[in-house]
């Protein structure tokens, strides 16, 4: 059973709020104006049947107008936080290393628990929700422990938790 995304609510640190705020306000403003701008200097070069400069500022401002309806969606329906204590115990916003138990390479993975919806703004890193399998059987554990959880496939699996620490973005 998931979630309806539309109800679901999104954790983020007030850095993040913030920084999703500022984002929200400069496609509102600037961007948006100079996307307007350019549809409006294509218009004026006359047949827009064949003018890619005007279905490309058209794109574009689909574009625009899509991250900010999601922006102003996600920071609706945000729940701003406190920072996380670096205690190495995992709860949302915290950067975490673990690795399947069992598994002979010995890789190590890296992820951030906090909402799905800010991975395109945490570089480099995936971002897994607190209520997807990992996500909500890791909470609450600390470095060290061993977690089991049941994979969307059903297989069940076991992590090690090696590193927990507050993403400092």
């Amino acid at each position: 059973m998931t979630q309806s995304t539309e109800q679901a609510t999104i954790w983020l640190t007030q850095e993040a709020f913030d920084k999703l705020q500022a984002e929200l306000e400069n496609l509102k403003g600037p961007v948006r104006q100079e996307v307007i701008a350019r549809i409006s200097a294509a218009r004026d070069e006359g047949d827009l049947k064949e003018n890619g400069g005007y279905h490309a500022a058209r794109d574009e401002q689909g574009k625009v107008e899509a991250r900010i309806r999601q922006l102003e969606d996600m920071l609706r329906r945000a729940q701003v936080g406190e920072t996380p204590e670096d205690d190495g115990t995992v709860s949302p916003g915290m950067k975490v290393t673990y690795k399947f138990v069992g598994d002979d390479d010995d890789e190590a993975e890296t992820f951030l628990l906090g909402a799905r919806e800010i991975e395109d703004s945490v570089e480099g890193l995936k971002v897994y929700s607190p209520q997807s399998p990992l996500g909500s059987a890791i909470i609450g554990a600390k470095v060290g422990d061993t977690v089991s959880y049941e994979a969307p496939n059903g297989k069940a699996l076991k992590v090690v938790v090696l590193e927990a620490h507050p993403y400092a973005g």
